[in-house]
């Protein structure tokens, strides 16, 4: 029996023999016409509806209500990617092969750990020209953010790109436990965990971390709609989520850090 499950998702029907040649688990999102094969996210409970605003998170929610068991006591590991970033092979492998550079067994490092969370990726390298194009509101309220890295922060840079203090206002709708320790957290890190992706071997932090998620973001429902415009709009629930993921996992669990590779098999079906 594997001591791995990742659940890889997709939206088009032509990734499926990709995914299941690497070893991982099909999910096929949307209501688009996938194959009898594919796991999907818009069977029995789900908010399948949801994904243009929601992304990755359909699954998840589909995962957590008919698939999480919290008695499960035999320590697996199981994790989430995407048709466009998957967990990584550490071993340095020089290769065109997406067989070759994807993560197959849990690593002897992972011991000591109960999640595993995505490398990080830094948003102080914007370039000048696009902070003027997208972020001229982001500016207004940090001005200095142009001369400093320092003051380019993950609340930073989701003014520019996501509306300006949108954020914020999410942020007064977490619970008391966390408000103040996110806001702390994206108004002083530059970097977040990349891709929207963990593995685990504990139900009960998976189950923890859902139920938390899922009311934030349908609170934040009532605030933001939609009715939005501009894939950084459209998708701000994804990118709400995805600020959240690594504080939440730093802050309730013993986590270790892995690189995610970028290969995008989503293109053979570019005309999707």
């Amino acid at each position: 029996m594997s001591k791995l499950d990742i659940y890889c998702m997709s939206l088009y029907d032509s990734t499926y023999e990709i995914i299941k040649d690497i070893g991982y688990i099909p999910v096929g999102l949307k209501n688009t016409n996938f194959s009898k094969d594919w796991l999907r996210d818009n069977t029995l409970k789900n908010i399948s509806k949801k994904n243009p605003y929601y992304g990755e998170y359909t699954f998840y929610y589909w995962y957590w209500k008919n698939l999480l068991n919290l008695k499960d006591k035999n320590n697996k590991w199981v994790g989430f990617c995407s048709y466009r970033e998957y967990w990584g092979n550490k071993n340095q492998i020089k290769s065109s092969n997406l067989k070759d550079l994807v993560l197959r067994e849990p690593h002897e490092e992972w011991n000591e750990f109960d999640t595993i969370i995505g490398e990080p990726i830094f948003v102080g390298d914007t370039k000048l020209i696009k902070m003027l194009k997208y972020g001229k509101f982001a500016l207004l309220r940090n001005p200095k953010s142009i001369f400093s890295k320092k003051g380019k922060t993950i609340r930073w840079q989701f003014d520019m790109f996501h509306g300006a203090g949108n954020l914020d206002k999410a942020i007064e709708l977490l619970p008391d436990k966390d408000r103040d320790d996110f806001r702390h957290f994206t108004r002083n890190e530059n970097s977040f965990s990349r891709g929207n992706m963990f593995i685990t071997k504990s139900p009960k932090i998976m189950n923890d971390y859902f139920t938390e998620v899922f009311e934030w973001l349908n609170s934040c429902e009532k605030i933001f709609g939609f009715d939005l415009e501009g894939y950084g709009k459209i998708r701000m629930y994804t990118f709400l989520a995805e600020r959240f993921l690594p504080f939440w996992f730093k802050k309730y669990s013993k986590y270790l850090e892995w690189p995610i590779v970028y290969y995008d098999i989503g293109k053979i079906d570019a005309k999707i």
